[in-house]
């Protein structure tokens, strides 16, 4: 069994509003904040390998409730390194930080979700993997074997395809056929009283540099038109019509 070390990444609920001032997204308004449902499976994934588990996120005080709640379906260790607004690192940034923290874990196996639910940048896997000098297989949606041997299902432009691939690895997982299993009573006690290694970039020893990016504005997607409804056989054509010529469905 391979020491693993899965990157999670707080995100708001996917059922939550998001509200935007001045040309930023309103965190503070943010009501629920929930584990990046692609990282689910990453998490899942590396529980069903066994073997230690070290729970590793980037962000601010608020994502160690989320930490809390992996190691309460079974992971062995919680790293946080804080980090009070992730808006203002790029992803080559974030890249450099996880990747020097799954370095503090000593684990060559890393799993992850394929892209988190608030950006969809799909850049966490494929950064870590160059920055550790290792292999990375994306959108995983199957997983056999173990570091001696992984054996990967994923996409392909023919159809799909199984990938092999050892440690020292990076495996980006998506949605997957098997259940995530969900914390119960014991778990939630055990998991409270288990301490979370809170560290810093500067702890790290890391140079993130400057970010290449900047974000000028943000703003929220335009509101859809009201419905329209039509009642009667009389209304048939102009139904007929606007499928055809306005939904284009027809």
């Amino acid at each position: 069994m391979a020491d693993i070390a899965v990157l999670l990444k707080q995100v708001p609920d996917t059922n939550a509003k998001i509200m935007v001032s001045g040309g930023r997204v309103d965190e503070s308004a943010v009501n629920k904040w929930s584990m990046s449902p692609y990282d689910e499976y990453a998490l899942e994934a590396a529980l069903a390998q066994g073997g230690s588990i070290t729970a590793i996120t980037c962000g601010p005080e608020r994502a160690k409730k989320m930490l809390t709640d992996a190691a309460a379906v079974g992971a062995s260790d919680l790293m946080h390194i804080v980090v009070d607004d992730l808006s203002t690192l790029d992803s080559n940034q974030i890249a450099t930080i996880l990747a020097a923290a799954v370095e503090k874990t000593g684990a060559s196996v890393v799993f992850c979700g394929k892209q988190a639910a608030d950006t969809n940048a799909g850049s966490t896997g494929p950064g870590v993997a160059e920055k550790m000098g290792a292999g990375c297989v994306t959108m995983v949606s199957e997983l056999t074997g173990d570091a001696s041997g992984f054996m990967a299902l994923r996409p392909s432009s023919n159809g799909m395809e199984r990938v092999s691939v050892s440690a020292p690895c990076v495996i980006a997982f998506d949605k997957m056929g098997t259940e995530l299993r969900r914390p119960n009573v014991k778990g939630i006690m055990m998991a409270k009283k288990k301490a979370v290694e809170t560290m810093t970039v500067a702890d790290l020893g890391v140079d993130l540099g400057s970010s290449s990016v900047t974000l000028n504005n943000q703003s929220p997607p335009a509101e859809k038109p009201a419905g329209q409804k039509f009642e009667g056989a009389e209304n048939v054509g102009t139904v007929v019509t606007k499928l055809r010529d306005e939904a284009k469905v027809i």
